[in-house]
């Protein structure tokens, strides 16, 4: 063989294992770390608001080879200067868990969305404009301040996400029942400058009425590498409403690549402060 053929031959064989490289599942993913590595992140409902939420709760996941944990998750949401956009900050802030190779706690990650309503029955003067969904956009990101990597607590890597949410409202006297459906884009950092990316799905129903409410969510993500980055997720959540305050209490079921059951409880609190400011905020 001449040196032209042996250049040649590794050259070939140099290509064929940077593929299967590219293509080798790295497990960092939500089957194989904790439960606050990289959830499904919750739904829109395709509406924006003029309210500042703030969110404090206690949450409490199990079920996944002898893994506990518990967290303190915290969450705003707050207009920018109008009521068609909104940004919105949440993270769990300090977690403790109880695993295999032992005890162990630590802060977890940020995650920032900004979030603009693109549709709205309210733009549209028309006898049909009742009949037009509402639609927002969302982009956001995950910082990389969780850590424990080697635990398998967080990816310790950074990754952004935008999703498009299309919803409906149906009023019955003093109930609204409201549907929405969202499709979207996930991206992370994996190994060594690798990412995995992911399209991102929900379904959504809910339930309002001035003292209470009530939704049922469906959804999850489904990553290129097809080992453990597809999770599913069935989420029940139950709430009152008080002057502005939000006892709640919700119940998640792993369905698939996220093997644990999640039950949070906890006390939002809301303010339309834009109308504090301005009758006229529209």
């Amino acid at each position: 063989m001449n040196n032209s053929h042996k250049y040649t031959l590794l050259g070939l064989l140099l290509i064929y294992s940077s593929i299967l490289y590219a293509f080798e599942p790295t497990g960092v993913a939500s089957a194989f770390f904790g439960p606050n590595a990289l959830p499904v992140i919750d739904q829109s409902d395709g509406l924006t608001s003029s309210k500042l939420r703030m969110e404090l709760a206690a949450d409490g996941y199990f079920g996944f080879k002898g893994d506990q944990t518990a967290d303190l998750f915290a969450r705003v949401h707050a207009p920018l200067f109008t009521r068609w956009a909104n940004l919105s900050i949440w993270m769990p802030v300090y977690e403790w868990y109880s695993q295999e190779d032992g005890t162990g706690s630590g802060a977890g990650d940020v995650y920032l969305a900004t979030e603009v309503q693109v549709l709205h029955n309210e733009w549209i003067k028309s006898e049909s404009a009742k009949y037009i969904p509402q639609m927002t956009i969302r982009l956001g990101m995950k910082t990389a301040s969780g850590g424990q990597f080697e635990r398998k607590r967080h990816f310790d890597s950074p990754g952004y996400f935008f999703d498009l949410t299309m919803g409906q409202s149906v009023s019955l006297k003093h109930i609204e029942l409201r549907f929405s459906g969202s499709v979207g884009f996930l991206c992370w950092q994996t190994v060594e400058a690798r990412q995995n990316d992911a399209v991102m799905y929900g379904l959504q129903a809910q339930l309002r009425h001035e003292y209470f409410s009530a939704h049922l969510a469906f959804g999850g993500y489904v990553g290129w590498e097809r080992y453990g980055d597809a999770p599913m997720t069935l989420k029940v959540r139950a709430a009152g409403h008080i002057k502005g305050f939000e006892p709640f209490v919700q119940y998640q079921w792993g369905i698939k690549d996220y093997p644990f059951h999640h039950v949070r409880v906890g006390l939002a609190y809301s303010i339309d402060i834009l109308r504090l400011k301005t009758p006229h905020h529209d």
